[in-house]
């Protein structure tokens, strides 16, 4: 499969492959700061703890079927990251003496819905959970005057920020595949259902989002106002697709870093 860049899904797995390389030069935080939050905080990030956990075999196998090797190895690579931030936030869980969950309501639904068809349908309801997360973990690097936590989440948004586009761009080709008229309503459906999860996860997170100085009514707000852009992306023609380096939801951080530091400004593969 050719996108833009010309050589296909080859140039996301090398994105990947040098991010990982930047993260093994950069090292692990300094767990040894501990951490201190608000218990309601801390109940939000062993639930995301439990969604980013995994080990990726059912999205694997799929993009195996999808019969291109860079995409396959790409996935292979996305899965490890979020691998990755299961293994932060239970570090980050125990700096703060908390424990990790061993299961949530909401991953086990996500789990099995995303299961249920092929890769298409996988990485729809994939996406929902990568755009509630982008919010999120937003939330958790500027809401909190903890260094360790602000460390923390920054890392994980900065992949997430790479995950979307890479997905979008996927999602794009497998969209190409439908009819032109159908394309639409399944971006729409795609909507409705990331503004059911964005209520359901705004009442679940309410007391730990208000901690870090975000309301469940903006936070549903802005999860919804980030779809706008992941719809244009996935429907844009191929040539607009975004690549590695051009994330579509960039205009999630314009206004979100120029308030960084201010401490009052996922889903199982």
């Amino acid at each position: 499969m050719t996108g833009p860049g010309g050589d296909g899904f080859a140039r996301w797995t090398r994105r990947f492959e040098d991010e990982r390389e930047r993260r093994h030069a950069q090292g692990d935080p300094d767990w040894e700061r501990g951490a201190t939050l608000h218990p309601a905080v801390w109940s939000g990030i062993q639930r995301f703890q439990v969604g980013e956990d995994g080990d990726g075999a059912n999205l694997v196998a799929k993009a195996d079927r999808a019969a291109d090797p860079d995409y396959a190895r790409a996935v292979r690579l996305f899965v490890a990251e979020e691998q990755n931030h299961a293994r932060l936030l239970a570090l980050l869980l125990a700096a703060g003496g908390r424990p990790t969950l061993s299961g949530h309501w909401s991953d086990t639904v996500f789990v099995r819905l995303r299961r249920l068809m092929g890769l298409r349908l996988e990485l729809l309801v994939l996406m929902i959970a990568e755009v509630v997360a982008l919010r999120y973990y937003r939330a958790l690097r500027d809401g909190t005057d903890d260094a360790l936590t602000s460390d923390v989440a920054g890392r994980i948004l900065a992949d997430e920020q790479r995950h979307v586009p890479f997905h979008c761009e996927r999602l794009h080709a497998s969209l190409a595949e439908l009819p032109r008229p159908a394309r639409r309503p399944v971006m729409a459906s795609w909507r409705l259902l990331l503004l059911a999860v964005s209520l359901v996860v705004a009442a679940d997170h309410g007391p730990g989002l208000r901690r870090l100085g975000l309301g469940r009514r903006r936070f549903v707000a802005d999860v919804m106002a980030s779809s706008g852009e992941v719809v244009s992306a996935v429907l844009a023609p191929l040539s607009r697709t975004a690549g590695p380096n051009q994330p579509p939801n960039a205009h999630l951080n314009t206004k979100a870093d120029s308030a960084r530091r201010s401490p009052h400004g996922g889903t199982r593969r």
